[in-house]
């Protein structure tokens, strides 16, 4: 039985690598999207299905997923990514598991900075979010990593954490009413020239693209809120993996769904 397994686990390991390869020869030939975002989720469902006493484990090995996944985009020449690890309502869950998922989170971007590949690659990391609402020493781990980075253009990442899609709208919205009312406009001028154009600088993407394709782990078939202003034409991709299982394939077979579709960007 255990030989079976064995013979099993090593044909099933051999025909995903074969397939890796031709799904890698075939994105030379697709359209590659420009800015991914990524809702990275799952991790408490990929550490109860694998034992962990602990789910915080999921947490981790979820972040320790994000550098190959960074490193997989910039070889498919993906130039943003904006990903999503930890929502305002994240805040309502047990204070224990909260506390261990702001822990990982602050590990993470302190190692960020050390990475090799974050300054050979020229990653600039941005935060979006209510950063002011984490704990101080994850905001100054969040800050230093977006100091250290903050000269680079080659590829950009977006961090969205303590983060909600309405929230960053509203947000949006009362920054262009201060700056029209410091000019000295009234409100009947404020509401007569308002436009989409006028409250895009305001969002934490201001100056990027919109994401051209989303992507959702875990099975779960809805936005949450994720860049609910910037993704009115994105394109969504939703895979039953979990975060920390992500897989290159899963990647390629996302990139290579959104090759084949025909955006129309509402026309």
């Amino acid at each position: 039985m255990i030989l079976w397994q064995f013979i099993k686990n090593r044909l099933k390991k051999l025909f995903y690598t074969a397939y890796q390869k031709r799904l890698e020869k075939a994105a030379s030939n697709w359209y590659v999207p420009y800015h991914i975002g990524i809702i990275l989720d799952g991790n408490r469902r990929y550490a109860k299905a694998n034992g962990f006493s602990n789910i915080i484990q999921g947490h981790y090995d979820g972040a320790t997923k994000l550098e190959e996944f960074l490193h997989w985009c910039d070889e498919l020449g993906v130039k943003i990514v904006s990903i999503w690890i930890f929502s305002l309502d994240n805040f309502k869950r047990e204070k224990t598991e909260v506390t261990g998922i702001m822990d990982v989170i602050e590990q993470k971007m302190t190692e960020l900075v050390t990475i090799e590949g974050l300054h050979k690659n020229q990653i600039k990391v941005r935060p979006m979010g209510k950063i002011e609402l984490l704990p101080p020493r994850l905001q100054a781990a969040i800050r230093a990593a977006e100091e250290a980075t903050k000269h680079y253009d080659k590829f950009i990442l977006n961090v969205a954490v303590a983060y909600g899609g309405r929230e960053e709208i509203v947000e949006a919205f009362r920054s262009h009413l201060k700056s029209e009312l410091k000019e000295g406009k009234t409100t009947d001028q404020i509401v007569e020239e308002l436009s989409v154009d006028k409250i895009t600088p305001h969002l934490y993407t201001s100056d990027q693209p919109d994401p051209d394709l989303i992507i959702r782990t875990s099975g779960e078939i809805r936005l949450g809120g994720f860049l609910l202003w910037q993704s009115a034409y994105s394109e969504y991709y939703f895979c039953d993996t979990y975060w920390p299982a992500f897989r290159k394939i899963d990647l390629l077979r996302a990139i290579r769904d959104y090759s084949q579709r025909q955006r129309r960007f509402g026309r």
